[in-house]
């Protein structure tokens, strides 16, 4: 494993260099033209449907759907009929289904559409990448695209490939685009206001970011009904190379904006992982199964089930401490959800989102003043932000903490946000290009999750 280590950064300059070697960053022909038609391959998991809440000019309404029968098929189709048959804003997706078994050979021998989306069965995710992508089909996938270091070798072969073929490979960052770290990021490059990112330490980092997560919840306003799988951690990876996608995502594109990273920026300087214990009782709630399947057997400690869904890495990025946690419970209290805690330490300020009770249980975000620039604050406030995002105000609170005011139009919670991250994958595919420093800082992402779970495992 340590030989395959010292070949990483260069195949990350190889894989650069072929997407920024054409002067200006020329478009790249790609072999599809017209619109993009989407094949869903097996979807296994809920965000497979959630990008077909919202239609798009550029997709052809029909989509081609390759699947085992089961459940899951059944919970997709019915996902998308019920955004087809809402009231407000109904969509009107066409579904043509193939089932059986075989249902990749037939997606890739048929080959109806020209981009393939793929969410769920996480272990499998990197073989199905790696094939569509040498059959001459884009890949749109849902994170995580690797669950480990054995993956992220074909990883990085998948995006040598998709550049020699001009196609794209790009996986579905949806937090990017939720209002309080954008406004996170935006402050961040301030330095009137913000000053320089800390270099922290391992016991006060520059940059953390800690989210909770819970099995059970609604979605769509309807109760989420997980597959037995989600629970093996074998098929759908450790928390701590699971949800980490997205923490570990948000502080490359926050502490460094469009700078094209490379995995020898990466330092893992610790990392570890704890199961949650879950009851019969809380299993079936989740899942709707009377007992614990036989491939999980090999999981169980005294009745219950352990799932190794919690993880912690501390690692540095280009110098920078960042620290990045994970904790799944059961079911959030009444009224909360999901939440995200978030701290940027600069030389003048520190960036904070919160997401308690006092929140309201929404992404929050205050800015804690160093060397007292009120002043400066409010004219970024009035001559930057407000431009970008009219509507925002200020409001002091009483700790001498700065909240930034967002108007609710803003938030338009996680399941929008996944309409919003397609839209920016198919203005990559119109304009034939992604910024130069998406697949490089792809591959540097995927590099710090599956080597803090080796750590941890250590």
């Amino acid at each position: 494993m340590k030989k395959s280590f010292l070949t990483i950064p260069f195949l990350v300059f190889l894989i650069f260099f072929q997407y920024c070697s054409a002067p200006n960053n020329e478009k790249m022909e790609l072999p599809d033209k017209g619109k993009v038609t989407i094949m869903s391959l097996d979807p296994g998991h809920f965000h497979a449907g959630l990008i077909h809440k919202t239609m798009y000019p550029q997709v052809d309404s029909t989509v081609y759907v390759f699947a085992p029968e089961g459940a899951e098929l059944d919970d997709y189709i019915k996902r998308i009929a019920g955004y087809n048959s809402r009231e407000e804003s109904p969509t009107a997706w066409n579904i043509e289904v193939e089932k059986g078994d075989d249902f990749f050979s037939k997606m890739i021998s048929k080959k109806p559409g020209n981009v393939m989306v793929v969410a769920g069965k996480n272990d499998q995710k990197i073989d199905y990448i790696s094939a569509a992508i040498a059959n001459g089909i884009h890949v749109y996938a849902d994170k995580p695209l690797v669950i480990n270091q054995e993956g992220f070798q074909k990883l990085v072969r998948a995006f040598e490939a998709s550049s020699e073929k001009n196609l794209l490979l790009y996986d579905i960052m949806t937090e990017r685009f939720e209002i309080a770290s954008q406004l996170q990021r935006e402050l961040s490059m301030l330095p009137a206001v913000f000053g320089e990112l800390e270099n922290g330490s391992l016991g006060n980092p520059a940059i953390t970011k800690e989210s909770v997560h819970h099995f059970f919840k609604y979605v769509s306003g309807n109760p989420l009904v997980r597959p037995d799988w989600f629970f093996d951690v074998t098929k759908e990876g450790e928390g701590i190379v699971d949800v980490t996608t997205h923490l570990v995502d948000l502080i490359q594109w926050e502490a460094f904006p469009e700078v094209i990273l490379d995995t020898t920026d990466v330092q893992m300087l610790n990392a570890k992982r704890w199961p949650n214990s879950l009851t019969l009782d809380e299993f079936s709630k989740v899942t709707g199964k009377t007992a614990f399947p036989e491939f999980l057997q090999k999981n169980l400690k005294n009745g219950n089930l352990e799932v190794f869904c919690n993880g912690e890495m501390n690692y540095t990025l280009k110098g920078k401490h960042a620290k990045v946690s994970v904790i799944w419970n059961f079911e959030a209290p009444e009224g909360a959800g999901d939440t995200h805690y978030s701290m940027m330490r600069g030389t003048k300020a520190n960036l904070i989102i919160r997401q308690g009770k006092e929140e309201n249980f929404k992404p929050t975000l205050y800015v804690a003043l160093l060397e007292g620039q009120d002043q400066a604050l409010e004219n970024a406030i009035a001559s930057t932000l407000q431009v970008k995002y009219p509507g925002l105000g200020l409001q002091k609170q009483k700790n001498g903490e700065y909240l930034i005011v967002i108007p609710e139009s803003y938030h338009i919670g996680h399941e929008a946000h996944f309409g919003q991250v397609t839209e920016k994958f198919l203005e990559y595919y119109e304009s034939g290009k992604m910024p130069t420093w998406e697949v490089p800082n792809m591959i540097v992402k995927y590099y710090t999750t599956t080597k803090a779970l080796e750590m941890a495992r250590e």
